[in-house]
């Protein structure tokens, strides 16, 4: 069977390997698109229109020299070209003399520059690196995330550049990825009536939504050709495409309409080439017509596409954990029961209840301190204090308050326990489970690095933190060796949820947070991210404990991130990280969210049942029983061996802050 091209046509189409759970967007269409700046006069329609082709034709050069610049990018290039083309749009003129400072180091940016006439020279700490002239980008950083500027740069002519602040970057690149979105999602809803899309709920509509793929084709060119392997669905958007093929026996012919379109979607799993041939009015209410007969070719029965369920027996992400969860933790109504016998003895304590001990951490924020109850000497927790000042200076208020919520609320083994909170003006005061086995970055700077068993024991504790938060639609952000602390009996615990965030099941955030060196594709990119940012960052750790050091790592973030951008695939693995260790990681660090292992139909059990997990005890690490390879020295309650030495806090205290933005705590 060929299907050819009659006329211009545009398809869209996904691979039958596309992962289906939960996947539902934010409703957040309102957003306004972001326009240059324009100091001119309201224009009438008619002037508007001779104006408009007048100014196009004076800055037609400049927009080509900036498209041109945004694609030599090594960051920018990785846009789309309908969001570089929506960029273009939005930058606006500016213009320096010569000897001026366009950016200075150590100021805090928001603005990104295209160079179209001049020269300007660049330092760092009173060194030149560079000069740079026409065509060049420079500043990008800035519209990634708030940050200070890592260089200075000075004109050394007049200069002409274009510019666009991060809001507006941000804007058109959260815009016009919910704008496709919702196209694709609408283009899809009418196929439900009579293609094989029948019967799916709309958040399964949804993921296909995110994974569809826009193609067009040419009048004569062939879309497929008889005998090729047949991993694509197609569905002609518009135009009209012609069949020829070669008489095979056995083929069945089937008509897509609602009676049989839920039979061939489940036939697609079986047949070597799908296509649903239609085609677009001319109206603006797209509809279908002339389906045609479709010949599906029957199988031999083969191993089950596991990312592709049956339509019949639709899969949602959490009501197939909250299965799971009943099997996994079976002793939950007696952990609810200490959890609140917990609450009521911690909600009786005071400030004045505990004595300082030692310091286990400093930090921008404050001090992670161990305290011990006066009435009980046998106890002792972590008491992690932070300045209110600085919270509100750097607008962490947000990110302080999911960290409370998010940590009260956590009951698992694998996440440090927050018993309560404490304030006054100067301070907040989270009273924390005391892990005194260290933290996991201590422990591997000293080592260099970690065996194929160690690491597997740590990343299936992070599995199981990472279970329990994706389970309540949490995700996290901000795994890294430092983010995790050894108990006592030597198991590993995510602490420092700042970054964490409920997003629920199947939607989407666009706050770029995180650390370089973990973060995701998409969170660079501005995509929007959801739990499959988690799992990047969990191949990510896995490398770092096995070699010592993260794959993607630059002199600078924005060179870290370049690099994340080109890929795992373009990684050299060192020989000390078997065959299986890859396989997982490059199957967790995935581009493409909805490939990776953790993010498909089966969630984290594909992770468990991973080559490389072979043999692992699961239920022995959930029990508790299962022998961790480092067991720390912990003498007593008080023993800080484990951690590094701190100098004693003599800062001044910090100013007051009354604002009353803390009053849940």
């Amino acid at each position: 069977m060929h299907e050819k091209c009659s006329e211009q046509i545009i398809v869209y189409f996904f691979t039958v390997t596309v992962c289906i759970d939960d996947y539902i967007y934010d409703n957040v269409f309102s957003l306004q698109k972001c326009f240059a700046r324009d100091a001119e006069p309201p224009l009438t329609y008619e002037t508007a229109a001779t104006h408009a082709t007048l100014k196009n034709g004076l800055i037609h050069r400049s927009k080509e020299l900036i498209k041109e610049a945004i694609l030599d990018n090594d960051f920018m290039k990785n846009l789309e070209m309908s969001q570089i083309q929506e960029i273009v749009d939005c930058m606006y003129p500016v213009e320096y003399g010569q000897e001026s400072c366009i950016i200075k180091e150590g100021d805090v940016g928001s603005l990104v520059y295209v160079m179209e006439e001049g020269k300007v020279e660049v330092t760092k700490e009173g060194v030149k690196l560079c000069t740079m002239g026409p065509g060049k980008v420079f500043g990008e950083l800035a519209i990634l995330y708030n940050c200070t500027r890592t260089a200075t740069v000075k004109t050394l002519t007049n200069v002409k550049l274009w510019a666009i602040d991060r809001q507006c970057f941000q804007t058109i690149m959260m815009r016009t990825g919910l704008i496709k979105h919702a196209e694709y999602m609408e283009f899809l809803k009418r196929l439900v009536a009579l293609l094989c899309f029948l019967g799916l709920p709309e958040e399964i509509l949804s993921k296909l939504a995110d994974v569809l793929e826009e193609t067009h084709y040419g009048e004569g060119e062939y879309i497929i050709r008889q005998g090729a392997r047949g991993d694509t669905f197609f569905i002609i958007s518009k135009g009209k495409v012609s069949e020829g093929r070669t008489p095979v026996d056995a083929l069945p012919n089937v008509l897509l309409n609602p009676a049989t379109g839920r039979w061939v979607f489940r036939t697609l799993i079986h047949c070597d080439v799908l296509i649903a041939v239609f085609e677009k009015s001319d109206q603006s209410d797209c509809t279908m017509r002339d389906l045609l007969p479709v010949p599906v070719r029957e199988r031999k029965p083969r191993e089950r596409v596991n990312s592709l369920p049956s339509p019949l027996t639709p899969l949602f992400f959490h009501i197939t954990y909250s299965v799971h969860t009943s099997k996994k933790f079976p002793f939950f109504h007696v952990k609810k029961c200490r959890y609140e016998a917990e609450n009521a003895f911690f909600s009786n304590l005071k400030l004045v209840d505990f004595n300082i001990i030692d310091t286990l951490g400093v930090g921008g924020f404050g001090r992670v301190e161990l305290v011990q109850l006066k009435s009980d000497e046998t106890k002792t927790f972590a008491m992690k204090i932070l300045k209110k000042r600085h919270i509100v200076d750097t607008r962490q208020q947000e990110h302080i308050r999911s960290e409370k919520q998010i940590m009260q609320e956590a009951h698992s083994d694998f996440i440090v326990r927050l018993y309560r909170t404490f304030k006054d003006s100067k301070y907040l005061y989270m009273l924390m489970e005391a892990c005194l086995g260290g933290e996991l970055w201590t422990i591997l700077r000293d080592r260099g690095s970690f065996e194929d068993a160690t690491t597997r024991f740590y990343t299936a504790c992070v599995v199981e933190a990472f279970a329990y938060l994706h389970s309540k639609g949490i995700i996290y952000r901000d795994l890294k060796p430092e983010n995790l602390i050894l108990d006592h009996r030597g198991y590993a615990k995510l602490v420092d949820f700042g970054f964490a965030k409920k997003i629920g099941f199947g939607k989407k955030t666009w706050t770029f947070c995180g650390t370089p060196e973990y973060v995701a594709p998409e969170i660079i990119l501005n995509k929007g991210h959801d739990i499959s940012a988690d799992y990047w960052s969990l191949g990510i750790l896995m490398y770092e404990l096995l070699t010592g050091s993260p794959p993607f790592s630059g002199p600078d973030p924005m060179k870290t991130y370049n690099i994340i951008l080109r890929g795992i695939d373009m990684i050299e693995f060192p020989k000390k990280i078997t065959k299986n260790a890859a396989n997982l990681i490059k199957k967790l660090c995935r581009d493409n969210p909805s490939e990776r292992l953790g993010n498909l139909k089966n969630g984290v059990k594909d992770i468990q049942k991973h080559k490389w997990f072979e043999g692992f005890n699961w239920e022995g690490l959930r029990k508790g029983t299962l022998t961790p390879p480092i067991i720390p020295d912990v003498s007593s309650p008080t023993d800080t061996s484990n951690f590094d030495s701190f100098p004693e806090d003599n800062d001044d205290p910090p100013p007051d802050d009354n604002s009353g933005w803390d009053t849940d705590f």
